[in-house]
């Protein structure tokens, strides 16, 4: 009997101790506990914030925000609205705790360049499937007081941009309006190009302006002539010169006949030869006739005179402009209308004295111009 007693408490105590000994082989919680090596710091400063992390042996974790700055390649991660950076350049320290518990304590540089009261945000650790978060810890930053005059000092040197770029050193005016600068460019040198470009090869032909007819260039001769007013200054024979000059051009360009190297006689043989304009050789007749007088019998005519033939050389202009084509006839014969009647005023606007001849004696035979 009592070797049965001594056999269960001795299966009992072996139960026990087996037991005990498998207890602290199953798994522990996970825990995570932050604090700061100061809760006040000068902005611009470093200080540090130290997270300590219990789990079981094996496990591989890391806290979530501090891996993704590092995965994205920036040196520091950034909390409260982006006042304060939590660097990446962290350092890790392990302690074996036994029982296959370890401790990993972090040391996470903190930098603040924002003066004024923070609380640092839980920071999420994750080890496969189990997570967890640390306490939040409050962290003071005080702003710098310093004057013009004060040395600057135990600060860290000026830290290269994040992913630099070229672009860089390009001004921001430049950088954001170079499409505007770009369109400014292509429309000067668009203007440029057409200043200076061709005529003859220009996008748009143009149509060249046809030449004065011997019509238009007579009748401009003529209303210049009259506007110098050469026989009311007492240049009597430079007005008939230049007028019948006038004739002896349009007779050449309009009809062919070679007025300019021809006598008084001649051009009139001529126009009696020529059955286009051989009706309308009676105005030609009284001009020569009074040019001849005043050249060469030094005749001075009277105003009256003067002003028949100028409306003798309008009339004949007018009416034989638009009879057959001559040979050297450029552009439309027939002038508009308009412009037919606005020439003929020309020599219509000045008052003729009450006369219905010239007062010169007869042309003495064989006069030439």
């Amino acid at each position: 009997m009592k070797s049965k007693i001594i056999r269960y408490i001795t299966a009992v105590a072996i139960a026990l101790a087996s037991v005990c000994m498998s207890a602290p082989l199953q798994a522990g919680p996970l825990m995570v506990k932050a604090r700061l090596d100061s809760v006040s710091v000068l902005m611009g400063r470093l200080t540090t914030l130290h997270l300590e992390v219990v789990e079981d042996a094996g496990s591989h974790g890391g806290f979530e925000l501090l891996e993704a700055a590092r995965q994205q390649g920036r040196p520091y991660a950034t909390v409260c609205g982006d006042s304060i950076e939590l660097r990446t350049s962290f350092a890790t320290d392990t302690v074996d705790l036994g029982s296959g518990r370890i401790q990993i304590n972090y040391a996470v540089p903190v930098q603040a360049f924002d003066s004024g009261s923070y609380r640092l945000p839980e920071l999420l650790y994750r080890a496969g499937a189990d997570s967890v978060r640390s306490n939040q810890v409050s962290l003071r930053v005080v702003p710098v007081n310093v004057t013009a005059e004060d040395p600057i000092a135990g600060y860290a040197s000026v830290a290269k941009p994040e992913g630099k770029s070229i672009f860089d050193n390009v001004p921001d005016w430049l950088y954001n309006y170079w499409w505007l600068i770009i369109i400014l460019l292509l429309a000067i040198g668009f203007g440029i190009w057409m200043l200076t470009r061709p005529k003859q090869k220009g996008l748009i032909p143009t149509r060249k302006k046809p030449a004065p007819t011997p019509y238009e260039v007579a009748m401009t001769r003529l209303k210049a002539l009259k506007s110098r007013k050469l026989w009311e200054q007492g240049m009597e024979k430079e007005y008939f010169t230049e007028l019948t000059d006038i004739l002896r051009v349009y007779l050449d360009k309009r009809f062919g006949i070679n007025a300019m190297e021809m006598t008084s006689r001649q051009i009139m043989d001529m126009l009696r030869s020529n059955p286009v304009i051989k009706d309308k050789r009676e105005y030609m007749r009284r001009i020569l006739d009074m040019a001849d007088f005043v050249k060469f019998a030094k005749v001075r005519p009277l105003p009256a005179d003067n002003i028949s033939a100028y409306d003798n050389a309008v009339s004949f202009v007018e009416e034989t402009h638009s009879l057959g084509a001559g040979p050297s006839e450029v552009g439309d014969l027939a002038a508009p209308v308009g412009d037919s009647m606005s020439m003929k005023s020309v020599g219509k606007d000045i008052a003729k004295p009450e006369t219905s001849a010239p007062s010169v004696p007869p042309r003495q035979k064989g006069g030439e111009s």
